[in-house]
């Protein structure tokens, strides 16, 4: 089935831009289903903007090289705009909570400053509010990065819960599988 690596499935990010119109992200994501990738996720934040007034998406996705070149080029035959294509091998993953103002300190910007401060992507957020959106609320954020870089990922983490007045509860390291 495979006579090297050159069939090895692979993470890769795509950074696009995208007019904030109805329909256009599922016109992004149609050239990376049609050319055989597998979305891990998509990181689509309406209320940022580009300096040229376009919706920034971070997909993260699988593909072999082949098949990833192929996406790409799928994506720019459709008119969509790349930013960025790259295999950002995302190999290690940290799982932490933030405690405190979320919403009212705007989480969305929260992410955006981890994301923006690291070469780490968020790939999940579960929020919980149980008091009510002017109460204490925590978030579990899942964070994919490279291999050796948790601690810079920590430290950024660190900084941007600093700033906002939240609590990081990290992950436990060390100790093997349990």
């Amino acid at each position: 089935m495979s006579d090297g690596h050159g069939d090895e499935v692979r993470a890769y990010t795509v950074r696009l831009e995208l007019v904030d119109e109805p329909g256009e992200l599922l016109r992004a994501l149609k050239p990376i289903a049609d050319n055989g990738g597998n979305l891990l996720s998509i990181f689509h934040e309406r209320g940022n903007v580009t300096p040229r007034g376009h919706i920034p998406v971070e997909v993260d996705l699988e593909a072999t090289p082949e098949r990833f070149d192929a996406v790409v080029e799928g994506l720019r035959d459709a008119g969509v705009n790349v930013i960025q294509a790259g295999a950002e091998r995302y190999s290690e993953e940290l799982t932490l909570v933030l405690a405190g103002d979320l919403i009212g300190t705007d989480l969305s910007d929260t992410l955006s400053a981890i994301q923006d401060g690291t070469d780490a992507s968020v790939t999940d957020v579960s929020l919980t509010a149980p008091e009510g959106a002017d109460e204490t609320a925590s978030a579990r954020l899942r964070l994919a990065t490279q291999s050796g870089e948790g601690d810079a990922v920590l430290a950024a983490v660190r900084e941007v819960a600093a700033v906002k007045d939240l609590r990081v509860i990290e992950p436990l390291t060390g100790g093997g599988e349990a």
